[in-house]
């Protein structure tokens, strides 16, 4: 109990990385999601197309193998072109690689996610809110948002709690999250089940935090007609 104290403001410590990242790539992937969306619903052939082409190649290929071939690879790509322009070597931490790489890969979800919920709105009250003069901007802003949210939010949440649990995978990369925390903290007291078995818990309780705040907007939506 002891070295389980002693050692315990190492997990929380990762802990805080991994709230980072998650709320970080979440911001992205909503971004991502709806310039994708958007994308595919109302831009001209070439843009539906690039939409499209990512989200079947991120959703295709293992979330493991993206985030080797975005780390390694982005970091010979920006070293590239910084060697080109005779900059010095540029070393990109992971936890920078690992908001872009989570935010990249789960902005192809949420594009179909909020595509989904786009195309769930009834015509009928987009037709009534231009009956009553309203702007495009107007209109999404009082109509489309606020339906499209309601439409969503179930899908939204299962992103998100995958996506909070995918930040483990980049671990392997340096990250220094609870699980890279938990599992150093294991080996140098020699109780890896018990400190494991922490950053389990603490997954369980942001999870489960997280399902509150959704569940509660969840109910704030759905008296939206």
């Amino acid at each position: 109990m002891e070295k389980f104290l002693e050692y315990l403001p190492l997990v929380l410590s990762g802990t805080w990385i991994t709230i980072s990242v998650s709320v970080l790539s979440l911001f992205i992937a909503v971004v991502l999601g709806l310039l994708g969306a958007f994308g595919k619903l109302w831009g001209n052939p070439a843009t539906k197309r690039i939409c499209t082409i990512y989200t079947t190649l991120i959703r295709g290929v293992p979330d493991l193998l993206l985030i080797l071939l975005i780390f390694y690879g982005g970091q010979i790509g920006i070293n590239y072109i910084t060697e080109f322009f005779e900059i010095d070597y540029i070393n990109i931490s992971p936890f920078i690689s690992g908001v872009l790489t989570i935010g990249f890969i789960y902005g192809a979800y949420m594009v179909e996610t909020f595509r989904g919920a786009i195309l769930a709105i009834e015509q009928g009250q987009l037709e009534a809110g231009h009956s009553f003069g309203m702007t495009n901007l107007t209109l999404f802003r009082r109509i489309t948002f606020p339906l499209m949210v309601k439409h969503a939010i179930a899908s939204f949440m299962n992103n998100w709690l995958v996506l909070i649990k995918s930040t483990a995978l980049i671990s392997i990369v340096g990250l220094e999250d609870v699980v890279r925390k938990s599992n150093m903290a294991g080996q140098i007291t020699k109780q890896p089940f018990t400190f494991l078995l922490t950053a389990a818990m603490i997954y369980i309780v942001i999870t489960s935090l997280s399902l509150w705040v959704i569940r509660s907007l969840e109910k704030k939506y759905q008296v939206i007609e």
